[in-house]
Formats: structure tokens, C-alpha cells, sequence
């Protein structure tokens, strides 16, 4: 169920997803409130697991991981047991970013980023002791858009 959010949490959201770094006085100034005000509802929007955390994007390429990866998986299994080993392997996996269990044709969708083919080979090694159906990987060569930024 979605937070109730007025007007001023969502104008502090916005202001927050853009840059994280603002700080208390520039945040309640640019929506009219007092620090402790603000520091409230600050407070409020955290404790309803609105605002998940605060984190430094960094700029893939430029730490050394220029490639990006989505891995398509499928697997003939579909039970809690495997899906915890599944789980437990992905999150083991350095590079592996964001995991989604899909409907449809595809079981998994993985989003990954290495240094290069050999680094995604041995990525792939580390997926498969999950007892893999199926692995197809998509490969990016042009960003076109990238965001973190949710509509309010």
C-alpha cells in the first residue's frame, strides 16, 4: 500500500532523489518549512520505508565495470528450496545489480556490470552453480537513458 504523501513530502522526495547531498537548511528552505520541520518529516518518510536509503551513484566506467549485462534465465524449477539457493547465489555475485522474478517467458531477469567478456564469463560461472535451465545475456552498447529519478 502506498504512503500518504502531501504536496511537501513530494517536493522533498524530488529534491532528495536529485541530489541526496542537500543539506537540512537548503532542504526546509526550498519547501517553506522550518529545519525541524522538515527534519520530521524527514523522520516520517524513512520510518514508512518511503525513502529506502542514500546513496552515491558512481559512473560505471569510470571505477573500471564499462559493461553492462542483462541475463535472461529460465529454469525448470520452481520450488522454495531452489528459489533460496538462486537468491543466495546472486546476492554472492559481485557485478550482479538488480534481480526481478518475471511472469511471463522469462523466469529472471538480471542486470549486471563487468569489466569485460572474460569478467561476465566468470560472472556466468558463478550463476550457473544455481542449476540454470536456460541463460541468454543481452549486452549494451549505447545508454540511452538511466534514471533514478521516481515520477512524483
Amino acid at each position: 500500500m502506498a504512503a500518504e504523501l502531501d504536496k511537501l513530502d513530494r517536493r522533498l522526495l524530488d529534491l532528495l532523489q536529485r541530489d541526496a547531498t542537500l543539506s537540512l537548511a537548503d532542504l526546509a528552505e526550498a519547501v517553506s518549512l522550518s529545519r525541524s520541520a522538515c527534519w520530521r518529516r524527514l523522520q516520517k518518510l524513512e520510518a514508512a520505508g518511503v525513502i529506502r536509503g542514500r546513496v552515491t551513484l558512481l559512473e560505471p566506467a569510470a571505477v573500471g565495470l564499462p559493461l553492462t549485462v542483462f541475463i535472461l534465465i529460465r529454469t525448470n524449477q520452481h520450488n522454495a528450496a531452489w528459489a533460496k539457493r538462486f537468491q543466495a547465489v546472486v546476492s554472492g555475485v559481485p557485478g550482479v545489480q538488480e534481480v526481478y522474478r518475471m511472469g511471463g517467458d522469462v523466469d529472471y531477469l538480471v542486470k549486471a556490470v563487468v569489466a569485460d567478456m572474460p569478467d561476465y564469463d566468470r560472472l556466468y560461472q558463478q550463476l550457473i552453480e544455481a542449476d540454470l535451465a536456460d541463460v541468454s545475456a543481452g549486452f549494451v552498447m549505447e545508454e540511452l537513458k538511466h534514471s533514478t529519478v521516481l515520477p512524483l
